[in-house]
């Protein structure tokens, strides 16, 4: 399974190289945009695209690339927890 993460495409780096700079949750990375280029590279900027592993799948809207931050956020929230109460296991069977 993989998994796409949205990021804003903010610059173009390189276009014959085809890459551009993503704004990943405040994280800037270059990413290869060959995928979802289909005319000159700066009519990419502002838009959102899933990002994996370096490169743009696909391109989505506003609107998706928000409601799938948050599910995100909300799978990290639920392993910090799952972690915790690990943790808390641990430790009650550590004093036994």
């Amino acid at each position: 399974m993989c998994l796409g993460i949205p990021g804003q495409i903010v610059a173009v780096i390189d276009a014959a190289r085809m890459t551009a700079e993503a704004d990943v949750s405040g994280v800037r990375r270059a990413v290869n945009v060959a995928c979802i280029a289909d005319g000159p590279l700066e009519g990419l900027i502002g838009k959102w695209a899933l990002i994996h592993v370096g490169f743009a799948m696909a391109v989505i809207d506003e609107d998706e690339a928000a409601a799938t931050l948050e599910a995100l956020r909300g799978l990290g929230e639920a392993q910090e927890t799952l972690e915790a109460m690990a943790a808390g296991d641990a430790a009650l069977v550590g004093r036994l």
